[in-house]
């Protein structure tokens, strides 16, 4: 998808259309792949423009334009208007800033990276929201106080499950592997003890994920992942099928 021309300043990229795409059968060498691509510093933009807006771009964060994924999920969320929200992996502040321009009374950003954290700060403050969205740097749900509370909570998650032997190299990689599936163990596990009554909770995924092994995860919670909406696209050039999953609880 490309981003729409509203309010786009001169200068700023553009998200790239999903085309040219690359079929890799290997999850894990697709994920080295694209974290090659997202910590590339030659063409990379500093600014670019996504959903009517445009958007700071620090180094060494996960870069919405080079995927179709950010784009996508922030259209489809069903973001509570005058509620709370969390997302995990803010990365740049898109889907976050996004939240509370589009009526959440409160927004939660919570990133393992330290530089996207600084990100998602600065792109709130540029779109005026910084009294609204606040920022966090934590693994999952860590930093969190235990009795906080959400209407709809929500992870782009970093879909490729790594064999319990990986080793992070850079704090990029988060957003693409998992090593043994932990962190989607846990997002499943202690996700749902964070909604609000009635709240929801979403997981965004494609097909470089182990969806199998997350089905049986969520089946041992007795949780179901319903398919909230889907279609093909693009991360990093490669082909895959963008699922918007919910997690449904009890």
């Amino acid at each position: 998808m490309t981003a729409e021309p509203i309010g786009a300043c001169p200068g700023a990229v553009r998200a790239a259309p999903a085309a040219a795409l690359t079929d890799v059968t290997d999850p894990m060498a697709a994920g080295a792949a694209l974290s090659d691509r997202h910590s590339a510093t030659e063409g990379r933009p500093d600014r670019f423009a996504m959903l009517g807006r445009d958007w700071t771009l620090l180094p060494g964060v996960f870069a919405p334009v080079h995927t179709a994924s950010t784009e996508l999920f922030s259209r489809w969320l069903p973001f509570p208007v005058g509620g709370d929200f969390l997302e995990i992996g803010s990365g740049a502040g898109v889907t976050a800033v996004t939240a509370a321009l589009s009526g959440c009374a409160h927004v939660t950003a919570l990133d393992i990276s330290s530089a996207a954290v600084r990100n998602t700060e600065a792109n709130a403050q540029r779109h005026g929201v910084s009294d609204r969205v606040r920022v966090l740097k934590s693994d999952l749900f860590d930093a969190l106080d235990g009795g906080e509370r959400y209407d709809v909570i929500y992870w782009n998650s970093n879909v490729i499950d790594a064999p319990p032997e990986f080793e992070y190299l850079d704090e990029l990689q988060w957003a693409f592997f998992d090593r043994d599936y932990a962190t989607h163990s846990k997002f499943l596990s202690q996700g749902p003890d964070l909604l609000a009554p009635g709240g929801r909770m979403f997981l965004g995924f494609n097909t470089l994920g182990n969806k199998e092994r997350l089905r049986i995860m969520a089946d041992g919670l007795g949780l179901e992942l319903r398919t909230f909406r889907r279609r093909p696209g693009a991360v990093g050039g490669i082909g895959v099928e963008l699922s918007l999953l919910e997690v449904l609880v009890g």
